[in-house]
C-alpha cells in the first residue's frame, strides 16, 4: 500500500450511489492522495463535500482520467460504455457499477466476500463490474452455505427500494405519500403506476420469456459468481415503497442436509453479515434498521418442511450502500492491498 495515498475518481458523482460511494470513502478512511468528482455537463459548477471540505465537480470525458488509480463508475450504463475503457487506457482500474460489463466473460463480477480472487482477471480490460445490488446481498448470506453443503436450487422474491431507481424515484415516493395525506391527486412520472401504498412486481423492462431484466441479472450473475451454471435460480421482483433496503425471501434447496441452527451458526461468522433472528422478541431484520448500514442483515432462518433439503431466510441490505458504493470500495480496498503498486 502506498504511504502517500492513491488516486481515486467517481463518474456520477452527483447521484445517489456517487455520494454514497463519498461517504464510504470517508467512512472507511480510503486513504486518498487526491479525489476527482465527475459528471455530467449538467452538474458543472456543483460542489460537494468531502472531510468538511467542498471540492467541485469536473465533466465526465475522455480525458477527465489522467493520472486516476481507481474509476469508481455509478453514472448509468451507457456512460459506462463511452468512458470505462478511456479510463483503462489512461492507467486507472475501473469499478463499474451499472449492467454495462457484469456479463462479459472477460470482465470479473465481483462481490469480496464471496469471489475476491476474480478480481485477478482484471488484466484483460482494467475494469471490474459490481454486481447487482439485490444480487450482492443474497449471495455475501448463501456463500457460507454453499461452502458448507454446496446449493442446488434458489427461489428468490424481492421487495426493492425506490432508491434503487435513483433520486426522482425517492422524490416521487414522497410526494406521492404527501399527496394523497393531503387529498390531492396523485402524480405518477418515474414508475408505470402510484408506488405509494402498492407493490410493483415490474423492476425494469419484460423479456419474452415474461421475466424481467432484474429477474434475469439475478440469475445470470449468481451463477457467474459461483461459477456454477448448475445452480438452478428463479427470481420475481417487486418494488416496493420504501426508500432504502432491499428485502427478499430466499429459499434454497441444499445438496446436502443442514439444520437451521447450522445455517446460523454459519451466519454469526460470515464475513459482512450480521445475523437478526429472535423471533420470541420480534427480532429479524428490516429495511428502516439497515438504511446507512454496512452489513447485510439475515434471519427467520427455518427449515423448509416441504423439501428434504430446504433452508427458508429473510435476508435485508442497503441497496446504495451494500449492494452498490460499499461493494465498490471494498473492491478498490483489495485493489490496493494486491494489485496495485
Amino acid at each position: 500500500m502506498r504511504e502517500e495515498g492513491y488516486n481515486v475518481a467517481i463518474a456520477g458523482a452527483t447521484g445517489a450511489v456517487g455520494g454514497a460511494m463519498l461517504d464510504v470513502l470517508e467512512r472507511r478512511n480510503f486513504p486518498l492522495k487526491s479525489l476527482r468528482l465527475l459528471a455530467s455537463s449538467r452538474s458543472i459548477g456543483k460542489t460537494l463535500k468531502f472531510k468538511g471540505e467542498d471540492i467541485a465537480v469536473e465533466l465526465l470525458d475522455e480525458n477527465a482520467f489522467g493520472g486516476i488509480d481507481i474509476a469508481l463508475f455509478s453514472a448509468g450504463a451507457q456512460r459506462s460504455l463511452d468512458f470505462a475503457p478511456a479510463a483503462a487506457k489512461a492507467g486507472a482500474i475501473v469499478v463499474d457499477n451499472s449492467s454495462a460489463y457484469r456479463m462479459d466473460k472477460e470482465i470479473p463480477l465481483v462481490v469480496p466476500e464471496v469471489n475476491s480472487h476474480a478480481i485477478a482477471d482484471l488484466k484483460n480490460h482494467g475494469i471490474i463490474a459490481n454486481p447487482n445490488c439485490s444480487t450482492i446481498q443474497m449471495l455475501v448470506a448463501l456463500k457460507p452455505i454453499l461452502d458448507k453443503v454446496g446449493i442446488k436450487r434458489i427461489v428468490v422474491s424481492t421487495y426493492q427500494a425506490v432508491s434503487g431507481t435513483g433520486n426522482p424515484a425517492i422524490a416521487e415516493l414522497k410526494a406521492q405519500v404527501k399527496a394523497y395525506a393531503e387529498g390531492r391527486p396523485l402524480a405518477v412520472e418515474v414508475y408505470p403506476h402510484q408506488i405509494a401504498f402498492n407493490c410493483l412486481p415490474h423492476i425494469d423492462s419484460f423479456l419474452d420469456n415474461g421475466y424481467t431484466k432484474e429477474e434475469m441479472k439475478m440469475v445470470n450473475e449468481t451463477r457467474k459468481i459461483f461459477e456454477d451454471d448448475t445452480i438452478g435460480v428463479t427470481a420475481t421482483t417487486v418494488r416496493v415503497p420504501v426508500i432504502y433496503g432491499h428485502s427478499e425471501a430466499v429459499n434454497i434447496e441444499t445438496k446436502a442436509k443442514i439444520t437451521a441452527a447450522e445455517v446460523k451458526e454459519l451466519m454469526v461468522s460470515a464475513e459482512g453479515v450480521e445475523l437478526v433472528d429472535n423471533p420470541a422478541n420480534n427480532e429479524y431484520p428490516q429495511a428502516i434498521y439497515c438504511a446507512g448500514e454496512f452489513a447485510t442483515k439475515v434471519g427467520r432462518i427455518r427449515e423448509d418442511e416441504s423439501i428434504a433439503n430446504g433452508i427458508n431466510m429473510w435476508i435485508v441490505s442497503d441497496n446504495i450502500m451494500k449492494g452498490a458504493a460499499l461493494n465498490a470500495v471494498q473492491i478498490a480496498e483489495v485493489l490496493i492491498k494486491d494489485y496495485i503498486k
